[in-house]
């Protein structure tokens, strides 16, 4: 009989939070264990170009799977991942990190081995994991059970990044196969029937409710549930950028995206001004609100959080789900005298005005591309602010990373949900500044056999840093790239298909043979390099006054 090991251990709790892939890199101190992650029944090995890349890799799987894993090697390979990481911390995805460090005996005797400092201390890296991890362990045979119970149970309940240092002897001791976990449940009744009271009170009077939900709802599962309220009555509902999805766009009373200031005027009245707005999972940023303009009292606001909930500013411990239901029969009892909110409209003519292509043309053109079911990708800058105008087909979802917003995520974190959701279809836009910092992962995508749409935004450099400060200055310039050949020298193996084009109707032209084939696929769209999203233009001149000292 086979011998069962630590790596054998944390395999099967992997396996049991539904993680299908371990994205990474190879080093010599993982090389062991990646030997048991091969011989899994279950669990794939994704290799990827880079540690970077595969941090963003397991991002975009954990936002599409639920929960994602990533395996690097100690010291280099660690800190080159750290600042997906970050992001991964920042934006509530759970994401276990393997590291393969060095022999016990190794650490213990304080060797000056490679990957290290040299200095004896093998915890530097470990504390710095420390500041972007829901928890962290090093472990042993002796506490490789309990450790890794917990690191994985915290991430998954918190919904946030857990930290695993394994020792190359650590991975391969016995250990006594795990038993069953018991999932933590607990109701507090008391807390629902005085939280559903405060909404009573609240409510009751109320003569116009608009409701406003986020990312957090997206990431807590709670779709199912605004959908359910929403069906009871089609009240104004909107979403923020990083939101968008968790609501169907296509349901009645869907509003469009909200900015606050950099909202249009008839979104911002539907949300804004009420008796009551409902926020589901609403985290304010200054880039989503255009600087923190929002006008949402907390004396007219019901905020349900993920872990606790407030109403009129007096706090329940109440999770997501728990105060949803609790909300549910109070809204059902008092929302048919509330008004609708007057559906999203989008562009009926799908004629596109000739010429160069302007942001206007592409969003325009892009709306009419989607289709249900899609998962939409959008780069940090013209991309991701451009995305927020479009209105989502049913099922479809958004992918962004507005918060920590490091250029360049969106491309492996295609890679990433491809793999978790291999039928359906990918959309990639991203700009030419930001795919060159993390391009060589459309070598694996290629590899796997993945079928993309990438739209790359070629608008000569850093066009969202442009808009903010430096609209001349050399430091926004980047070299220029011949973007449609690199598909073919990614990889002998590939058969993409690529194009540039600069024209609207080549841009249509370019589409309608995307849609009627399965290839990765490459759209080079050049644009003007001042042509800005009218979002974005309200975004990055509330951070160019913030950032200026004016605030």
């Amino acid at each position: 009989m086979k011998r069962f090991t630590v790596s054998d251990y944390l395999l099967q709790r992997l396996d049991e939070a539904g993680i299908r892939h371990l994205f990474g890199v190879p080093g010599d101190y993982n090389l062991q264990f990646l030997d048991s992650v091969i011989a899994h029944p279950a669990i794939a090995w994704v290799g990827c170009a880079n540690e970077l890349n595969a941090a963003y890799a397991a991002d975009g799987y954990g936002r599409c799977q639920g929960a994602a894993a990533l395996l690097t090697t100690f010291g280099v390979g660690e800190l080159s991942a750290i600042n997906g990481i970050a992001g991964s911390y920042a934006e509530y995805v759970p994401v276990i990190q393997i590291v393969g460090a060095p022999a016990l005996t190794v650490q213990q005797q304080g060797e000056c081995v490679h990957h290290s400092l040299g200095d004896g201390d093998f915890h530097h890296f470990l504390r710095m994991a420390q500041e972007v991890n829901a928890a962290t362990a090093v472990l042993t045979a002796e506490n490789a059970a309990a450790e890794i119970d917990r690191v994985v149970s915290t991430a998954l309940h918190e919904h946030r990044p857990g930290y695993l240092l394994l020792a190359v002897d650590v991975a391969a001791a016995a250990i006594t196969p795990p038993s069953a976990r018991a999932e933590p449940h607990s109701e507090n009744a008391d807390a629902a029937a005085a939280f559903a009271a405060a909404a009573e009170r609240l409510l009751a009077p109320a003569q116009r409710v608009a409701l406003l939900a986020d990312f957090l709802a997206a990431r807590w599962g709670a779709a199912a549930q605004l959908a359910g309220l929403r069906e009871l009555r089609a009240i104004p509902s909107a979403t923020l950028l990083m939101g968008k999805g968790v609501l169907n766009e296509q349901q009645s009373g869907f509003v469009g995206t909200y900015a606050a200031a950099g909202s249009s005027m008839a979104i911002r009245r539907a949300i804004e001004e009420t008796d009551v707005t409902l926020c589901a999972g609403v985290r304010f940023t200054d880039t989503l609100t255009a600087g923190f303009t929002q006008q949402l009292s907390p004396e007219r606001v019901i905020d349900i959080q993920p872990f606790h909930s407030c109403v009129a500013g007096e706090r329940f411990a109440l999770p997501m789900k728990a105060a949803l239901a609790a909300l549910q029969p109070v809204y059902q009892r008092h929302c048919q005298r509330w008004p609708t909110g007057e559906s999203m409209q989008c562009e009926e003519n799908h004629q596109i005005a000739a010429g160069i292509i302007t942001q206007q043309a592409f969003w325009q053109a892009m709306q009419h591309f989607l289709l249900p079911g899609d998962i939409i990708l959008a780069d940090q800058g013209t991309a991701a602010f451009g995305a927020a105008d479009l209105q989502l087909p049913e099922g479809a979802q958004l992918l962004v990373q507005p918060l920590w917003g490091s250029i360049g995520y969106t491309l492996p974190a295609a890679f990433g949900a491809q793999t978790a959701r291999p039928d359906s279809r990918v959309i990639l836009i991203i700009g030419d500044g930001s795919a060159q910092l993390t391009i060589q992962e459309l070598s694996s995508m290629q590899r796997d056999g993945q079928r993309p749409v990438i739209f790359l935004l070629n608008n000569d450099g850093y066009t969202v840093e442009r808009a903010i400060h430096g609209p001349e200055q050399r430091y926004n310039d980047i070299a220029r790239w011949n973007w449609t050949a690199l598909p073919q020298a990614m990889s002998l193996e590939g058969a993409a298909q690529s194009w540039r084009v600069s024209e609207t109707a080549q841009l249509e032209a370019a589409m309608a043979v995307v849609s009627k084939t399965a290839r990765l696929s490459l759209i080079e769209v050049v644009m003007e390099k001042q042509d800005l999203p009218p979002l974005l233009r309200k975004v990055t001149a509330a951070l160019h006054q913030r950032n200026s000292g004016a605030v």
